[in-house]
């Protein structure tokens, strides 16, 4: 049995200590952001924040976040309410598939919140190591940069 605070609510799951964080996300607790992509830590679908940094969940034990705050997609906002970067990947329709839009996202957060008015270079930078076969790059670029025009005002 192992503790987690995810998305601001503590979650007692029943499962081994080195099961994959991601499993324990999407099997236990039920959300389905973080996605499944490669299960090796190369194209960043499954991207969670962990105390604010973004950190890829299929190479995380449950064990190794016990006492840590995870946040994920879902804990980011809501239907009701998006976040500014949820509102603004879906304004600019910079997912096409969807697969990639969880590690995107993530990432951007942890971005903005470090660097509230990157340039476009720091931008591409930040999202290198995620993936996207559908190809909406640019607007996946210009999605974070109205995110953070939204998050400064």
């Amino acid at each position: 049995m192992v503790t987690l605070d995810v998305n601001g609510k503590k979650h007692a799951v029943d499962v081994s200590p080195d099961t994959p964080l991601l499993y324990v996300l999407r099997n236990d607790l039920g959300l389905n952001g973080p996605k499944f992509g490669c299960g090796l830590g190369q194209c960043g679908t499954c991207t969670v924040l962990m105390d604010g940094r973004a950190v890829l969940s299929c190479m995380m034990t449950a064990a190794a976040v016990v006492g840590r705050k995870i946040v994920t997609l879902e804990g980011l906002g809501s239907l009701e309410k998006p976040h500014p970067l949820q509102q603004a990947f879906i304004a600019e329709q910079a997912a096409q598939c969807g697969y990639c839009a969880n590690g995107m996202i993530m990432k951007s957060k942890e971005l903005l919140d470090r660097t509230p008015d990157p340039s476009e270079v720091q931008i591409r930078s930040a999202l290198a190591a995620h993936l996207c076969r559908c190809g909406t790059h640019n607007n996946i670029i210009r999605a974070v940069q109205q995110a953070a025009r939204e998050m400064k005002s």
